[in-house]
C-alpha cells in the first residue's frame, strides 16, 4: 500500500541539516568575536575617562598655585609647593617653576607622581611604585614675549603599560591617555 501522505512530509535531509548547523556555528563565533571586541573597546574607553578626570584634577590643582602680582606690580609665583604628592606639600617642590624639557616623554622627579587603580597618589620620584596603574606628568613653560606674565600648563596621563610607547616617542594615541593643555596669565593691577 501507498501512503495517503506522500513524500511532501519526510522531514530534513542530512545535507539541509548540515548548512543549517554551520551556518548556526559561524554565527554564534562572530557574535563571541564582537563581544570580544566590545569588551576590550570598553576597557580602553574606561581608561581614557579615568586618564581625563586624573589629568582635569592635576591641572586643577596646578592652576590653584600662587600666580599673580603684588599691589606694586611685582609678580609672586609659587615655586615651593610639593604638587607630586597628594595633598600638595607646603615646601620641598616645584610649584609653578618653569620644567626642564621632556618633563612629558620621561618621568622627572617633581613633574610626575604615580596613582593606583582608583587614582591615590602614590608620591612622586624617577621610578612608578608597585602598585602604580597611572603616571601623571605635567610642564610649565613660559609664553615667549609675556615678560612673566603667562605660563603655558601641559598634563599628560597614561596607564603603565602604555607608558612604555611615550617614552620611545610614539605619537599615537594610546588607549587610556589623556593630555589637556592650559594657559595661566598674571594680572598686572591696574593703575589709574
Amino acid at each position: 500500500m501507498a501512503s495517503a501522505r506522500g513524500d511532501t512530509d519526510a522531514g530534513f535531509s542530512l545535507s539541509e541539516v548540515t548548512v543549517a548547523t554551520a551556518l548556526l556555528a559561524l554565527a554564534i563565533v562572530s557574535l563571541a568575536e564582537l563581544v570580544g571586541i566590545a569588551v576590550v573597546a570598553n576597557r580602553h574607553a574606561r581608561d581614557t575617562t579615568y586618564a581625563t578626570v586624573l589629568a582635569f584634577q592635576k591641572m586643577e590643582q596646578l592652576r590653584g598655585l600662587t600666580y599673580a602680582s603684588d599691589t606694586v606690580g611685582f609678580p609672586i609665583t609659587d615655586t615651593t609647593t610639593d604638587t607630586a604628592v597628594v595633598p600638595a606639600g607646603a615646601a620641598g617642590g616645584t610649584g609653578l617653576s618653569a620644567s626642564p624639557a621632556g618633563t612629558l616623554d620621561h618621568n622627572t622627579a617633581g613633574f610626575v607622581d604615580y596613582l593606583d587603580e582608583q587614582g591615590t597618589s602614590l608620591g612622586g620620584g624617577a621610578g612608578p611604585p608597585i602598585g602604580t596603574v597611572y603616571i601623571r606628568r605635567w610642564s610649565i613653560e613660559p609664553v615667549a614675549g609675556q615678560d612673566d606674565r603667562a605660563l603655558v600648563l601641559q598634563v599628560l596621563v597614561t596607564t603603565l603599560r602604555n607608558s612604555h610607547a611615550m617614552e620611545r616617542g610614539s605619537g599615537a594615541r594610546m588607549p587610556g591617555h589623556a593630555r589637556l593643555v592650559g594657559v595661566r596669565t598674571r594680572r598686572v593691577p591696574w593703575v589709574p
